[in-house]
């Protein structure tokens, strides 16, 4: 009798060992998250500052702006748990992004402009930090999933309702191509 309560004992223990090893990783993943959505919305801060300065020298690129500005909407209409959706919203935006940096090349005196060079550190910055975020969310996610996953704490996970996290991956295959180098 006194080692089954011995060893009911030990295995409540473990229980809650795990169960809360399993909240601690959901929680890093949240606060994980977190850090990438305050980025991903200094960045869409950003933008209406960087269409201003451009619309003025790009004219004739309209749509372009535009389609920038539709984006933005769209990545911060994504509701804040849909970490999926809102990797493919961002996806575009920074495509578009990319798109409006290039009209610098097109207009020399929006290149020169004070103004639009310091927004393009700052987006520049904004990036870095949205990538090094966005790493830091994905670890925080594997270490939660392998919890989620691997025995005996998947039978834990399952009886209190964790569920894997999603990953912030890059969601356009043309995004992870290999650059071509020609010279």
């Amino acid at each position: 009798m006194y080692i089954t309560l011995a060893v009911l004992a030990v295995l409540a223990v473990y229980a809650v060992i795990v169960y809360n090893g399993l909240v601690k990783s959901r929680q890093m993943t949240e606060e994980a998250w977190s850090g990438i959505d305050v980025q991903l919305k200094r960045r869409a801060d950003l933008v209406p500052n960087l269409i201003e300065t451009v619309k003025g020298y790009a004219t004739h690129e309209k749509r372009t702006l535009e389609e920038v500005v539709e984006l933005r909407n769209r990545a911060q209409g994504v509701p804040s748990g849909d970490v999926e959706g809102r990797a493919a919203a961002e996806g575009m935006l920074s495509q578009a992004l990319g798109r409006v940096m290039a009209l610098a090349e097109a207009y020399p005196d929006l290149k020169a402009n004070q103004n639009f060079l310091e927004l393009q550190r700052s987006l520049e910055t904004i990036e870095g930090e949205i990538q090094m975020s966005r790493r830091y969310y994905n670890g925080a996610a594997r270490d939660l999933n392998v919890k989620v996953d691997s025995f005996p704490s998947n039978l834990v996970a399952r009886n209190f309702g964790f569920t894997k996290a999603g990953y912030f991956e890059i969601a356009n295959d043309a995004d992870r191509a290999v650059p071509a180098v020609k010279f």
